[in-house]
């Protein structure tokens, strides 16, 4: 019998999900699932973040400790109304055309960069930076999501692509009109959330999947997680906040503030759902 292959997949949802997600697994962790054995760690913006934090080898214990201590003092970035509403207009614009709704918020994300609405890309490279355990690529299999700004292609970095490590996380993080694309061979991308809140799909052919998503639901042309779990053959465990979560992680996701809260409740919702995410992980 041929060793079953497990993927963890780990979705985006600002600086409050990179402290959610974080909870959970040290949750996870506390009633004795350790899911950092993953064959296979798929990671999309916030989940770009702590997937690399995790294949680095940092305990999920002292990346807890790191989110429950107060933020440092500072500017609070908010994706605001106005951005919102141009991320709708994408969508109308783009009838469906998912290619098309990518471009459209890259080309936004290009002239708020390019007018100086958004840091700098040197200062928000620095940013992330700051969160990740050092310079080189994990050993072990991890798979990090963005989205070319200028065509729209949805594209993938691992160890094997060439691409240095704090440019392919800065870019899965790379909010459009909030932070500045990222260039990566003389191309610049943005955000791999927008195609996926979380790319689940990447995970089709293995055996065991377990989804952390801070956000779930898919708004027009990105997909949401259910639809694209549905019809794998794998066991498939899928973890979103509950309503203790929610609440701590508030309406602004980007907010510092809100990550001890964030955690925590993450780190409480994960006794709940232990059960679920050990049949699908362990069977």
């Amino acid at each position: 019998m041929s060793e079953q292959r497990r993927a963890l997949v780990l979705g985006g949802g600002g600086v409050t999900g990179i402290a959610w997600t974080t909870g959970v697994l040290t949750g996870l962790a506390d009633a004795g699932l350790d899911l950092t054995d993953a064959d296979l760690v798929v990671g999309t913006s916030a989940g770009s973040i702590v997937g690399t934090q995790l294949r680095s080898g940092v305990p999920v214990a002292e990346l807890f400790d790191t989110e429950i201590a107060p933020p440092a003092p500072g500017p609070t970035a908010r994706l605001g109304r106005r951005t919102l509403a141009r991320y709708g207009l994408a969508m109308l614009m783009a009838r469906r055309d998912d290619a098309a709704f990518r471009r459209r918020v890259g080309a936004l994300a290009l002239a708020a960069a390019d007018a100086g609405a958004t840091p700098s890309e040197e200062d928000w490279r620095q940013l992330i930076a700051v969160r990740l355990p050092g310079p080189d690529w994990p050993e072990q299999p991890l798979v990090l999501t963005a989205v070319d700004a200028q065509s729209g292609e949805f594209r993938t970095f691992d160890r094997d692509s060439g691409v240095d490590l704090l440019a392919a996380v800065a870019a899965s993080c790379a909010v459009p009109g909030v932070y500045p694309p990222v260039t990566v061979d003389g191309r610049r991308y943005i955000d791999g959330g927008m195609r996926s809140v979380a790319n689940a799909d990447l995970a089709t052919g293995c055996d065991r999947v377990v989804v952390i998503a801070p956000i779930v639901r898919g708004v027009g042309p990105m997909a949401g997680v259910d639809a694209q779990v549905t019809g794998m053959v794998s066991r498939v465990a899928v973890v979103a906040p509950d309503q203790g979560s929610r609440t701590a992680i508030g309406k602004n996701v980007l907010d510092p503030a809100a990550r001890p809260a964030s955690a925590r409740a993450g780190r409480a919702q994960a006794a709940a759902v232990a059960a679920e995410v050990a049949e699908a992980w362990q069977g």
